[in-house]
């Protein structure tokens, strides 16, 4: 089994020269994607949260994750819009505290954020209250994350890009050709 930071160096490198600006990042990639994957291999599900301007790339997920494919099961991925569909109205903790209250008796603790968009957004809120939410922020730095520039003119492009690398390390990991426990 081959360890998930060189496995992650390999396919960024498989597909050559449109990725390759990932390859000086890979470090900031492996360490919260491998927790993410751990997690989802641990039978949690995802709740997916992005800012407004990144909802198509939750629509695109949603509509990808899970298309029909013999060769692997279906993930558990949920956007919060379709459990709670007000969610954007939440303001302060007490608000939030009941949205939480709520994922817990839907899901117990078997459940982790996925947040991508700009850190400072009030929907980053929901996600940054839990230790072991995965990141795709924007124009921040945070704990176990993975930062992008939201003013860069290829970022649609290079999220499209981390979402299918994410998808071929989900699979990897599942067949067990990839370490991502240690």
């Amino acid at each position: 089994m081959q360890d998930f930071a060189q496995w992650s160096l390999d396919a960024i490198r498989e597909e050559g020269a449109s990725l390759s600006w990932l390859e000086e990042l890979r470090f900031e990639w492996v360490i919260p994607t491998s927790a993410c994957i751990y997690e989802i291999l641990s039978g949690k599900s995802i709740v997916l949260i992005t800012d407004t301007q990144r909802e198509w790339l939750a629509h695109y997920i949603l509509g990808k994750i899970n298309a029909p494919r013999p060769e692997r099961p279906l993930i558990p991925i949920v956007n919060i819009e379709s459990i709670y569909p007000h969610y954007d109205m939440l303001s302060g903790g007490e608000m939030i505290d009941m949205l939480e209250d709520m994922l817990q008796l839907s899901f117990g603790e078997r459940y982790i954020f996925w947040y991508i968009g700009r850190g400072e957004d009030k929907r980053a809120d929901i996600a940054k209250r839990r230790d072991d939410t995965y990141f795709w922020i924007f124009d921040e730095d945070y704990q176990s994350s993975f930062k992008l520039n939201s003013h860069d003119s290829h970022l649609d492009i290079k999220l499209l890009q981390l979402f299918r690398l994410f998808d071929q390390s989900l699979n990897a990991a599942m067949f067990g050709e990839v370490d991502v426990g240690s």
